[in-house]
């Protein structure tokens, strides 16, 4: 695990600065603080900051191939790296060291680009193949890992964060106003995009190559189209459970300390479970976060009592921590900073807590992320199904009559909102699990009336999914685009961000990809049934996991932010938003940013998703535009300097 950076000029004649590609890896410390290492040669360089997990002694990058014509720079981790390894040896090759990611350069000798295609894991690379003056950038399938990447005039820049290409003389720092608008309807950006205009993600399951010819981005990936595989539920269960247990056990290879977070719900408990199991005795070391509860408010967003059964069922070794309002206020710019690219969802926060403290104890971590993705886990599944059947029961054009007329009726612009919803069918309604702003008041903030491109811009993020998905069942063709478009964006994002933050791997084997892609054949029913989601877990863990656990009603990651923006930090919302300098007041409407906070501090909306997206708006561009927060942010977690040599 590490943070990976590099440059290649377009002119050969025009070699890479090593103070540039020193900047760009000190930009990362905080990924890989156990060593650093460069190639420099000519118009190329590659850096690394490492976090020492597999061969600590030895596995310091850059790799080279025998001859030296073929470097990597990898950040992840290749959970097949041992099969890997036996088969390059007998076909000829010789390894010095036991890293994961030298399986890589050789791997890629005998393939070339379609290397990446045996590769299991979760990863971020970057490749230069000297005798075909070529860089290969790779990012894992499901997108765990990120690569961004900025192509000038005179060069490519690409690193695992932004502040670090930032480093480079000549890389903008400039604001993509469409990219803002796609925030404000989701509370994330979705790929390739980023809110710098400049800035790219590389897409999961993706390469990008570049030669003195060309530049390409090739998909050598894609998740299979839902096709159910015949079969009982019975023996569909009891394949799940096996492909779960064995990808838990490849993600548990280690030479550091190892735990997982646990909040309590089917999916972490589940973890824990098969953790304990394979554990041959050992006691788990699990983390739970919570709030400390002087209101119902803030008790009802507590399950550290569910954590703590959890813990005491598998005789865990247990940790959690409590958070007060003022803690999501002062960590603010340092998250932002460490995010790279707004993301406004507030369970930033207590991950971010969590993972300061787990890394006192491990430097490995598991979570349960992913399974309401690839299983159907989210509430708003089952209301778009029932939105599904109401537009099926009546008939297309009923349902786009009578929704306006129904929406008129309703009170509230959430309820008014959902009533339009009915009257599309579900390739225009759905947008993903995570909503922000409605249309109505997103353009309220942005000072238009009609003429909107918003619509345009998401229907050019959703549509190709439902496109690609075409002939599943409808929960199939939303998990579909959720795996394409939340999932790397928002959740993963937030996992790797917040975890590296404090140089910890955060490792995720429910979206190991030969599980998500054998929960592409399950049955509907076997994912969602009414009110009920995961079914197949369910199924397989009962008798397993304590059933108070097993039965509950999710509830996500909750925070209780709605409540403290109309309390504890109201005057902080108020402050930060309304300042007189604020990117709030040059950017949007501050007559609407008023209204938000009024109605939410009346109560008379529920406005916190768009405070809190604001909130975090406003600190980023104090953070990496305007300058307000960012020198010296940047200066505090800049690690000593590290002199680069060529070769």
């Amino acid at each position: 695990m590490c943070g990976i950076a590099g440059i290649v000029r377009f002119d050969r004649t025009s070699p890479v600065e090593p103070p540039v590609l020193a900047a760009m890896a000190d930009a990362l410390w905080h990924r890989g603080p156990d060593d650093h290492g460069y190639y420099l040669e000519g118009n190329v360089g590659l850096g690394s900051r490492r976090l020492s997990i597999i061969d600590r002694k030895h596995g310091r990058q850059p790799l080279e191939s025998e001859d030296g014509s073929v470097v990597v720079v990898c950040n992840g981790e290749i959970y097949n790296h041992r099969e890997l390894r036996s088969s390059l040896i007998a076909s000829g090759h010789t390894l010095r060291t036991r890293s994961d990611c030298e399986t890589l350069v050789h791997a890629y000798e005998d393939d070339g680009e379609g290397f990446v295609s045996r590769l299991r894991g979760m990863f971020a690379f970057a490749l230069w193949d000297d005798r075909r003056r070529k860089l290969l950038l790779g990012r894992d399938r499901l997108g765990i890992k990120p690569l961004y990447y900025h192509v000038g005039r005179d060069f490519l820049a690409f690193a695992s964060e932004i502040k670090a290409i930032l480093e480079v003389p000549g890389v903008p720092r400039e604001l993509d106003a469409e990219a803002l608008d796609l925030y404000l309807s989701l509370r994330y950006v979705p790929g390739p995009r980023t809110l710098f205009r400049s800035i790219r993600k590389l897409q999961p399951g993706h390469l990008l190559v570049w030669d003195e010819r060309c530049l390409r981005v090739p998909r050598y990936w894609e998740l299979p189209r839902p096709e159910v595989v015949p079969g009982s539920d019975a023996e569909h269960v009891e394949r799940f459970a096996a492909v779960l247990e064995e990808c838990v056990d490849s993600h548990l290879m280690s030479e550091v300390p190892l735990g997982l977070f646990l909040s309590g719900g089917l999916d972490s408990t589940s973890m824990l479970a098969v953790m304990t199991r394979l554990g041959a005795g050992r006691r788990v070391s699990t983390f739970a976060v919570g709030y400390e509860a002087a209101t119902d408010h803030e008790e009802e967003a507590n399950e550290l009592s569910f954590a703590r059964l959890a813990a005491d069922h598998f005789a865990a070794d247990h940790h959690e921590i409590r958070l007060k309002p003022e803690e999501f206020r002062d960590v603010l710019p340092e998250l932002v900073w460490h995010l790279d690219e707004p993301v406004a969802d507030p369970a930033c926060i207590p991950l971010y807590y969590i993972s300061r403290a787990a890394r006192d104890h491990v430097t490995v971590i598991l979570s349960g992320e992913g399974a309401d993705e690839i299983l159907g886990g989210y509430g708003i599944y089952h209301r778009m199904l029932g939105l599904e059947r109401f537009h099926a029961g009546i008939g297309a054009t009923a349902a786009r009559c009578l929704a306006p007329m129904a929406a008129a009726l309703l009170p509230g612009p959430k309820l008014q909102h959902y009533a339009r919803l009915a009257g599309l069918p579900l390739e225009a309604r759905y947008r993903g699990v995570s909503r922000a702003f409605l249309p109505e008041s997103r353009d309220r903030l942005l000072g238009r009336a009609g003429g909107s491109r918003s619509h345009q811009l998401l229907e050019e993020v959703f549509a190709p999914c439902f496109a690609a998905a075409a002939g599943g069942s409808a929960l199939d063709r939303m998990l579909y685009a959720d795996v394409k478009v939340w999932l790397p964006d928002d959740l993963l994002v937030k996992a790797d961000k917040m975890t590296m933050a404090h140089s910890q791997e955060l490792r995720v084997p429910f979206l190991d990809h030969r599980l998500v892609e054998l929960s592409a054949t399950l049955p509907a029913r076997l994912k969602r049934r009414g009110a009920t989601g995961k079914v197949a877990l369910r199924r397989a863990m009962r008798g397993i996991v304590p059933a108070p656990i097993l039965d509950r009603v999710k509830k996500g990651f909750p925070t209780p932010t709605s409540w403290w923006l109309r309390r504890q930090l109201k005057g902080f919302c108020r402050e930060v938003l309304l300042d007189s300098d604020s990117a709030c007041r040059a950017c949007f409407d501050i007559s609407a940013v008023e209204r938000l906070i009024d109605e939410h501090e009346r109560g008379t909306a529920v406005r916190h998703d768009e405070l809190w997206s604001l909130l975090v708006f406003e600190t980023w561009h104090g953070v990496f535009l305007d300058g307000r927060l960012g020198p010296a942010r940047r200066s505090a977690l800049r690690s000593p300097g590290s002199a680069v040599a060529a070769g």
